[in-house]
């Protein structure tokens, strides 16, 4: 006849199994704990039964309520299209002055124009718009062709010297290399670069005034401050595209770069453009 153990430590009653020295005291769960296990089994099982579960060679158990997560999301990705619908049907037959002007329409079109922006957009100009070199700045206020809402939607839908469209926005610089001298190179570099800083040679300032006059204020104007009709950038406010410094102005008046931007309302459509246009332009840079 065995006789039961009792751990001399712990004063429980141990199992009878021993390994290595080592005994099992017989301390069993709470009976509340015992139920709860067993209840969530069943609720498993009549959970696989319920709903899908078990996978099969090339499906899976459907379940007796037929609930699919695909269905779930299908149906609120056309709620949300449809939510949206309104917004979209009355940018399209708006203007750009008009969405910026409704405060539901502007913000849903900022939303939308910045998700949009990610995609298509932020490889050239930055993630916050904020440019590079040959790439313009978005947040500020130098705009080569305008910077209102309209102005900047015709630039995005039409891009910058983009062969295909013939709305596309055109300028050309002169490569002046070819016309002028190097040393009026240097001048007219110096005295462009004196409009919004100081230079290295203040005497060529004066010869670089006569240069720029003979030469250059046909696009730029006789202040500088450029034409946004034929898109002569301002030369008078320290915001340079391609570098700032004589050496940097004095390369793009020998021989220019020409950036080109794509036109975007094939690709894009309509709506999209108007929704990106009112997104860059709340930016702060707009006008």
């Amino acid at each position: 006849m065995s006789r039961e153990h009792i751990d001399e430590v712990s004063g429980i009653s141990t199992t009878g199994h021993e390994w290595d020295g080592i005994k099992e005291l017989n301390n069993p769960l709470p009976r509340w704990w015992v139920i709860t296990f067993y209840i969530t089994i069943a609720w498993a099982i009549g959970y696989t039964i319920a709903y899908p579960a078990w996978p099969m060679l090339t499906s899976a158990t459907r379940g007796v309520l037929g609930f699919s997560s695909r269905n779930d999301v299908n149906n609120k990705l056309a709620a949300a299209e449809a939510a949206k619908a309104k917004y979209i049907t009355a940018i399209k037959l708006k203007t750009v002055s008009e969405i910026a002007a409704d405060d539901g329409l502007r913000e849903f079109a900022v939303a939308a124009g910045g998700a949009a922006f990610k995609v298509n957009c932020e490889q050239c100009h930055g993630a916050g718009a904020q440019g590079s070199k040959g790439f313009p700045n978005l947040n500020d206020d130098d705009w080569l062709w305008g910077g209102k809402a309209e102005q900047i939607q015709q630039t995005i839908a039409h891009g910058v010297r983009f062969a295909s469209d013939p709305d596309t926005r055109m300028s050309e610089m002169p490569a002046f290399g070819d016309i002028i001298t190097a040393d009026q190179i240097a001048q007219v570099s110096t005295y462009v670069a004196s409009l919004s800083g100081p230079v290295q040679d203040a005497g060529l300032i004066e010869a670089g005034a006569k240069v720029f006059a003979e030469n250059c204020v046909a696009c730029h104007g006789e202040t500088a401050k450029g034409d946004r009709e034929i898109g002569a950038p301002d030369l008078t406010d320290a915001i340079w595209l391609y570098g700032p410094g004589e050496a940097a102005i004095a390369a793009q008046v020998r021989a220019p770069k020409h950036g080109v931007m794509p036109a975007w309302i094939e690709r894009l459509g309509e709506t999209k453009i108007k929704e990106l246009a009112v997104y860059i332009h709340s930016l702060g840079g707009g006008e």
